[in-house]
């Protein structure tokens, strides 16, 4: 098949209307053919783009009722765009958002990010989520400040090297890069109201974890998962 935009419509017309519109916003702006298909989608290229409405209610088997719904735990094998059913046009948008884990980046992800913000002419705004060590929770008097410090100084210079060649790939993006002492969902979330769209990478064929399905349960604006290809 060659390479456009799939869009699985479910029955609901708000949902329905939603996902259309976005989808045929993205076509143009990537120069794609459009086609509306049930969910699932056929199989297509790893190219593709899916673009389906936000999970709703699920069956007693953890099915989503309906069609034109994500799958409720495996991560897509191609890039996937869940739309809330809110029109996205209803909301200013001045961004995309990047989550990226800077020890473990998604190359695919990335490059889905950059091209998309490329593509709207608005900043790629890359987020990186990090936790205290797993042992500072016994020290008696809490992190000494000079500590937590230099623990965040070294997670910027990880979002940074992973950065640097992808700035030089595309010079014409401006990028926001955001290091946050937070869960990685609610980091997004936080910072992804004025998103044209919100992107993370997923490893196809296995659970999402809890990121992914924490980011749609509160997500108010289109959200990308993308699937993590094998580095090599």
């Amino acid at each position: 098949m060659d390479r456009m935009i799939l869009v699985c419509a479910g029955p609901s017309a708000r949902d329905r209307s939603a996902v259309v519109e976005w989808a045929r916003e993205e076509a143009r702006l990537r120069r794609l053919p459009m086609r509306v298909v049930p969910w699932p989608p056929p199989e297509a290229g790893a190219t593709d783009i899916v673009v389906c409405a936000m999970p709703g209610e699920e069956a007693a088997d953890g099915r989503p009722l309906g069609s034109g719904r994500p799958p409720a735990g495996g991560a897509p094998d191609r890039p996937l765009v869940v739309v809330p059913g809110a029109p996205a046009s209803s909301r200013r948008s001045e961004k995309v958002l990047l989550g990226v884990d800077a020890r473990h980046p998604s190359d695919s992800a990335v490059l889905f990010a950059f091209d998309s913000a490329r593509i709207r002419g608005v900043r790629l705004h890359v987020v990186h989520a990090w936790a205290l060590p797993s042992d500072a929770a016994a020290w008696p008097f809490g992190v000494p400040e000079e500590e937590r410090a230099t623990w965040e100084d070294h997670e910027v210079q990880l979002l940074a090297d992973v950065l640097r060649p992808w700035r030089e790939k595309y010079p014409e993006v401006a990028v926001q890069e955001d290091v946050l002492l937070l869960d990685p969902a609610q980091a997004l979330l936080h910072n992804g109201e004025h998103a044209a769209l919100v992107v993370v990478g997923a490893k196809p064929g296995t659970e999402c974890g809890e990121v992914v399905p924490a980011l749609l349960r509160g997500a108010t604006r289109p959200v990308a998962v993308v699937p993590t290809r094998a580095q090599t």
